[in-house]
């Protein structure tokens, strides 16, 4: 998810870490590569116990955004980067079950992962890692010193005191600009959609490539946003993003300077799998057994800024503060996902890029 912390350099550097060449995996039995985009993250010593544990190094390829990091997984998919693929949320997963990303595996303590985050159950492709929401985030400093409520809610955010303040991402190459094209679609409707996008537009949102882009250089209340000087005071990221500015801010802030408009989200869960033609397909067993245990589930949250998906995993205390889950997101089936994701990604391509 994404909760995309790149920009706040929260991505952790691990101790067998690689980059994005786009080599292929390197066929080392010792090795497990994972593919991921740009916004994975783990500590250290938590990948450091897997490794001795298992007896593998881990090495990382981080391939952008996650649209662009599933796009790219396909096209090499006979030939894959690495072994494991992490990243592709249920916005994206039947491009990738359609394409035959991924090979069957019901990693070790999957039996642990809540019911409603299950999907594949008779294939086992994916297994669920976890989940958020994207929403969208505004700069509480711009909305007190322009004495201006922030918006909550989709309706709002087209009303006239809001013309030109927001900036999203491409829907056609951007996870959460996809997610929150399918939330105004889950809101709206398949017929209304299009009609709440007109408006948005005449509003005056600017879209750009991804999130990265989005939050660390257009949005005025990210730490970074602000050294690039960016003008735009609402901005869709995640539901997460505000403990992330808390946690890694230098004094750290008493309160979050970003918040969420809570009737804009769209709930997303991210899968991991075992890549089709791994190399090493016994290491990349390995790492999703790793995925799903006790002790990656409570590292994520203040590394990646998501939440764990198992029962039982613990969420630390400022993440539940700063960054709760929304009480009623935006959700859609998959099915209907795979049915007209396409489609609709054209019709916005068509309205809001022309």
């Amino acid at each position: 998810m994404t909760a995309a912390v790149v920009g706040l350099g929260l991505v952790g550097t691990l101790a067998a870490c690689g980059s994005s060449d786009g080599g292929q995996g390197s066929g080392d039995p010792r090795t497990v590569t994972l593919v991921s985009h740009d916004s994975w993250a783990a500590s250290e010593d938590v990948i450091a116990a897997f490794e001795k544990q298992s007896g593998y190094k881990v090495n990382v390829l981080r391939d952008g955004d996650a649209g662009q990091a599933v796009n790219k997984a396909i096209l090499t998919k006979d030939n894959p980067q690495g072994d494991v693929f992490f990243g592709v949320d249920n916005t994206l997963l039947s491009r990738a079950l359609d394409n035959d990303l991924f090979q069957s595996y019901e990693a070790k303590g999957s039996d642990r992962i809540k019911a409603e985050y299950r999907v594949d159950q008779k294939q086992h492709r994916v297994t669920p890692v976890d989940t958020g929401d994207i929403c969208v985030n505004y700069d509480k400093k711009y909305f007190a010193d322009h004495k201006l409520q922030p918006p909550r809610t989709f309706d709002d955010l087209v009303k006239p005191q809001y013309k030109n303040l927001l900036v999203t991402e491409n829907a056609s190459a951007s996870s959460p600009g996809l997610g929150f094209l399918l939330g105004t679609a889950a809101a709206y409707g398949d017929t209304g959609w299009e009609g709440y996008w007109k408006k948005l537009e005449a509003n005056g949102v600017k879209v750009v490539d991804g999130w990265e882009q989005a939050y660390n250089q257009e949005f005025s209340g990210s730490s970074s946003g602000r050294k690039a000087k960016g003008d735009r005071p609402l901005v869709v990221s995640y539901a997460s993003s505000p403990p992330a500015e808390v946690a890694y801010a230098d004094p750290k802030p008493s309160t979050a300077p970003t918040g969420v408009a809570e009737g804009t989200c769209f709930r997303q869960v991210e899968y991991a799998g075992l890549l089709a033609h791994a190399k090493n397909a016994k290491g990349g067993k390995a790492f999703l057994d790793f995925l799903v245990s006790r002790k990656f589930q409570e590292d994520m949250p203040l590394n990646m800024f998501v939440y764990p998906v198992t029962e039982g995993a613990q969420v630390p205390p400022e993440f539940v503060k700063y960054g709760p889950q929304a009480k009623d997101p935006e959700t859609m089936d998959p099915a209907k996902i795979a049915d007209h994701r396409d489609q609709w990604v054209k019709s916005w391509t068509s309205l809001v890029l022309k």
